[in-house]
């Protein structure tokens, strides 16, 4: 199950990291980031070992979106060594996700 980041923590989980991040930003009103919530929960799982994967409660924690730039949700933004390396925008499917991380972890 992925863990919850927040701005006071967002710094040491995130951008001081090591290896892959992946950050969810979502927020409680918000449809489609429920639905893809699951689906995060699955990648963080089998995923593990390569990717740290967190969520992102923009209700709660809106200096670190703000600090991104985060337009829209949900958003996916994949951090390689604290550096944002790619985002995804939008609800996706598991096997679209899975196929786009794959790509950026064995680049």
């Amino acid at each position: 199950m992925a863990s919850s980041v927040t701005d006071s923590n967002f710094s040491s989980l995130v951008s001081n990291s090591k290896g892959f991040v992946l950050v969810d930003f979502w927020a409680e009103w918000c449809g489609p980031c429920r639905q893809l919530s699951p689906i995060i929960d699955e990648i963080s799982q089998m995923m593990e070992g390569k990717v740290a994967v967190y969520k992102l409660n923009i209700g709660e924690n809106p200096e670190s979106a703000s600090q991104l730039s985060i337009q829209s949700i949900p958003s996916l933004v994949l951090f390689k060594d604290g550096v944002k390396v790619d985002v995804q925008v939008g609800f996706k499917s598991k096997t679209v996700l899975i196929d786009w991380l794959q790509s950026k972890v064995s680049a």
